[in-house]
């Protein structure tokens, strides 16, 4: 698979770099790996599924979150920790991975992404003939 823990975390650098004008909180994720593809988990507190949006242009996963607390605009924060209002994560996907049968399910903000190997990835048996 080409996507690497060092691959990953030089795509987290590149991120945050871009985000700056833009700014973005980065999303904690696990990613696991079986013969069937891979899993990613994904922890997006305070985001609805109408408020997610997952896309995949050429090789580039991106994940984008924007939260919606419920305050009323009547209200001003007294004290807040976290201002950034919305999340972005974008991954490399391996071209042994079949991004167009990509399943995303959210639940109570936590995130996760199936992406199934491609047919020619999978593991498959030979058949022998006798001659």
């Amino acid at each position: 698979m080409e996507m690497t823990t060092t691959q990953l975390d030089r795509e987290s650098a590149k991120q945050a770099t871009a985000d700056t004008e833009e700014a973005a909180l980065i999303p904690a994720v696990d990613i696991v790996e079986d013969e069937h593809g891979i899993t990613l988990r994904a922890d997006l507190p305070g985001v609805s599924k109408e408020n997610l949006s997952i896309g995949v242009d050429g090789d580039r996963l991106t994940i984008e979150g924007t939260v919606a607390l419920g305050e009323s605009q009547r209200m001003q924060p007294v004290y807040a920790e976290i201002r950034v209002g919305r999340y972005k994560r974008t991954f490399v996907l391996s071209r042994d991975l079949d991004a167009s049968k990509i399943d995303a399910a959210i639940r109570n903000g936590a995130l996760t992404l199936t992406v199934p190997k491609s047919e020619r990835a999978m593991p498959r048996r030979i058949a022998v003939r006798a001659d």
